[in-house]
């Protein structure tokens, strides 16, 4: 009788014209359902507990604010904790350097352009990406590991499934743009939990919508410098908002493009999504910090080294090579001034995105050497003396939110781009992904910059 109810309400699913996969899926939770009461037990108390839990963690009403909280704290906790040992490796680092140099000048007596392609170039780019990269992932990719253990990531996917749903796209969606967070290249690759082909595609084109490690620097520092020092007491919390904020921005645009494809070349039925939320677990400590490090962490942090190592070396080139009286960099940071004007920037921010195309890390070092007009990326003493140095090369408000714009929004770098091309299996797919997102970071930009200009 109850199979007989079960095609009946199929049949008319499909005589309405409506989608039948999720009265399908609903039929079957239903009857399996009515089973699990008849033949299990349960712990009352425990599952009274654990329904009190999701019916305020997938609520409609506190369901989103909880999850804009446990981020905030998140990132919190990585901002202020990524400071110090962030710091300790940059000194070690750059004591290294001078170990170095003293080797290479005095006992080998190499070439000053050897010296300056290798150490000043290679190493000093290494060390950037390391003492940057490294203390945020250890803390974040943690953090984020214990919420996946506790069981919390399925209900984020559950909040998320009706906003992605919408996009024509589904809740796992929500997991695969979580872990960008840490890593769009690793955010890229836990797309393999989607099956169906679209909608994975979309997942891997929008990842880069949502800030990495090696664009969290910028973005941290750049909100500090412009917003932080609108309270010396409240600082760290100002920062961590206004970076939230614009997360929230990358998120929006996720769930737009995501549309828009959806609409378009990748135009088709969203597919079913049961998800059946998990129960809550007691952490396991040891296998959140071996799944972290060591499989996410340095992972990560591995591939950031095979392609920043050589951009170091070119990007020394390129501000060490002369024509005339200026430098090959300053002659392109020119080049692109008109450009980098419409769209509230300048020139050599622009180019310092453009050289930064192998690690995002590497990107606020290379504008410094640029305003500078230093032959290698240096290391500025505090945020301080880099807001005197941003402001003396024009920087305004509009400056500043417009290069956090451009660095949430704009092209993958080449570790993500490369992950592509192993994922889709195909380059068109990589170009693609550069052209849309380097086009939407420009636009939004554009229009950011002359709606400022209107106004003001």
């Amino acid at each position: 009788m109850e199979n007989k109810d079960s095609l009946s309400n199929i049949e008319n699913l499909i005589y309405n014209g409506k989608d039948i996969g999720d009265g399908i899926v609903s039929s079957i939770y239903e009857r399996a359902e009515k089973i699990y009461k008849e033949v299990v037990t349960n712990d009352t108390n425990n599952n009274n507990i654990e329904s009190k839990l999701d019916n305020i963690l997938t609520s409609k009403l506190f369901g989103y604010p909880i999850m804009i909280l446990l981020l905030g704290i998140i990132f919190f906790i990585t901002i202020q904790g990524a400071n110090i040992p962030s710091e300790i490796l940059s000194n070690l680092f750059f004591k290294i350097e001078d170990k170095l140099t003293y080797l290479f000048l005095n006992i080998f007596n190499a070439p000053d352009w050897i010296h300056g392609f290798f150490i000043l170039g290679i190493y000093r780019t290494l060390a950037w990406v390391v003492s940057v990269m490294l203390p945020p992932m250890a803390i974040f990719f943690p953090l984020f590991t214990l919420l996946e253990d506790l069981g919390y990531l399925p209900r984020i996917a559950f909040n998320l499934d009706n906003a992605f749903r919408k996009s024509g796209t589904q809740g796992k969606q929500a997991l695969t743009m979580s872990m960008g967070f840490g890593c769009n290249a690793a955010g890229i690759i836990s797309t393999r939990i989607i099956d169906s082909p679209r909608e994975r595609l979309i997942a891997i084109i929008t990842n880069n919508f949502v800030p990495c490690n090696g664009r969290f620097p910028i973005l941290i520092a750049i909100s500090m410098i412009f917003l932080g020092v609108l309270s010396d007491n409240f600082s760290s919390l100002i920062s961590t908002i206004s970076v939230i904020i614009i997360i929230l921005l990358g998120i929006i645009v996720t769930l737009l493009v995501s549309k828009l494809l959806s609409s378009t070349i990748l135009k088709g039925v969203p597919s079913s999504f049961a998800l059946e939320l998990p129960p809550y677990r007691k952490p396991q400590i040891g296998k959140i910090l071996i799944r972290s490090l060591l499989d996410r962490t340095l992972f990560v942090l591995s591939r950031a080294i095979l392609i920043a190592a050589p951009a170091g070396g070119i990007t020394w080139l390129v501000a060490n090579i002369t024509i005339g009286d200026a430098t090959l960099l300053s002659i392109l940071a020119g080049f692109l001034d008109p450009f980098g004007s419409l769209l509230g920037m300048d020139g050599m921010i622009l180019l310092g995105f453009i050289l930064g195309l192998p690690a995002n890390e590497i990107v606020l070092p290379l504008i410094i050497m640029g305003y500078m007009s230093e032959g290698a990326m240096i290391e500025y003493e505090n945020l301080s003396s880099l807001r005197t140095l941003l402001v003396d090369n024009g920087w305004t408000i509009i400056t500043a939110l417009n290069v956090m714009i451009f660095s949430l929004l704009h092209f993958p770098c080449g570790t993500t781009l490369l992950t592509i091309k192993k994922e889709t299996k195909k380059w068109r797919w990589v170009v693609f992904t550069f052209l849309l997102t380097t086009c939407i970071a420009v636009g939004v930009t554009f229009i950011t910059n002359l709606i400022y200009n209107l106004i003001f």
